[in-house]
């Protein structure tokens, strides 16, 4: 690491810690520990300073129309309030023939429900939202899709980036026309019509998400965007293989040009047996930050605030019948720890404990993305 890299980090850790205590050389700025944790208030007061974004976060994960077509309870609310998120990516999946339809009414429903709940949430279009938000103790929104099938030509990508979609995945688990998901049997990389859309999410400033795609489809999206683009929800194969993860060379290429990825709680991907806690969720960011330095991990945790082992009985089983073998799903879904709305405290106590200075937690817990975002969005 240069002192050109240093100093890039401690600007960085000041910008997202909202304090120019974590841009002074160590001698200044205080011990690296879980004791230094303390100094400014501990895990809520870090948690209170930073931005804090997780980069997959559905606002509910509910199937039913009641879901988005009404208000928050007093709760609901408080449960996001206390959380401590700035920012949530609310995305989900839609493949088929019918996904342009289908989108269209999600977009449409879900910004209803932000509307309504403007007490709580607000759009996210720029970054200055983001800001915004935090300042305002509100929630901004992201609105994403996982995957992109809706977009029937190149055209349609500015088409839903004026409808507020900001992030995109290029596929889910399945072959596409743009390319491989992860669980495909073989993997042909991005095609021809994915190098188009790809280009297209440049041009109109909307971010690049590979989390679910196959080794190959990742590696040619990276190299095919003139702009970094995101791992917005996966972890890392070196500890855990499973297919669903990324593997050493897709998390260099991807940091390579500047981007950053999203470790997930979701229990199989995080471990492949028992226990599986929030401290194994930190051995992923620490792999990431050992392999191309903690400028380029966050968090995408991959549900909403109370995880999926809360779900209604019925939709849970459904939802996992949505997945083939290999995703591997145990009794539970979610990471222990790391599955209430009180996960990132829970996670900055982790970080702290492993060694991680404030200004680094700072980082992961959404300075880096709100870099990224910045670039990408303009």
């Amino acid at each position: 690491m240069t002192i050109a890299d240093l100093s890039r980090r401690r600007l960085l850790q000041a910008l997202a810690a909202g304090t120019l205590a974590s841009a002074l050389p160590p001698a200044m700025a205080g011990a690296t520990s879980a004791a230094g944790a303390a100094v400014d208030g501990g895990v809520d007061g870090l948690v209170e300073r930073a931005m804090v974004i997780d980069m997959l976060a559905p606002l509910k994960i509910d199937f039913r129309p009641e879901a988005y077509a009404g208000h928050l309870t007093e709760a609901q609310a408080a449960d996001f309030r206390a959380s401590g998120i700035t920012v949530m990516h609310h995305a989900i999946g839609f493949q088929g023939h019918e996904a342009h339809e289908q989108v269209l009414a999600y977009l449409a429903a879900w910004n209803g429900f932000i509307a309504r709940n403007s007490e709580v949430f607000c759009l996210a279009g720029n970054v200055a939202d983001l800001d915004r938000a935090k300042a305002q103790g509100r929630v901004a929104v992201i609105m994403g899709v996982q995957n992109a099938d809706h977009f029937r030509t190149a055209e349609d990508v500015k088409v839903f980036h004026q409808l507020g979609q900001r992030c995109a995945q290029l596929t889910y688990n399945s072959q596409n026309y743009l390319g491989t998901g992860g669980t495909e049997r073989v993997d042909s990389g991005l095609s021809d019509y994915g190098v188009q859309i790809v280009a297209a999410m440049n041009a109109a400033g909307m971010l690049v998400d590979v989390s679910h795609c196959g080794d190959r489809t990742t590696l040619d999206a990276i190299e095919a965007s003139s702009t970094p683009i995101a791992i917005t929800h996966s972890n890392c194969r070196a500890l855990n293989d499973h297919p669903r993860l990324k593997t050493d060379e897709a998390i260099r290429k991807l940091a390579a040009k500047g981007g950053v990825m999203g470790i997930t709680g979701v229990r199989n991907f995080v471990r492949a047996r028992e226990p599986t806690t929030v401290e194994h969720v930190v051995d992923h960011i620490d792999h990431v930050a050992q392999l191309v330095g903690v400028e380029h991990v966050g968090i995408g945790s991959d549900a909403d605030l109370h995880g999926y082992d809360d779900m209604p009985a019925d939709q849970l089983k459904m939802l996992r019948g949505l997945y083939k073998s290999s995703y591997a799903f145990r009794d539970r879904l979610d990471t222990d720890g790391f599955d209430a709305p009180d996960k990132f405290r829970n996670l900055v106590a982790a970080l702290a404990r492993r060694g991680y200075s404030d200004g680094d937690i700072a980082l992961v817990l959404g300075g880096n993305f709100r870099r990224l975002l910045g670039e990408i969005w303009g």
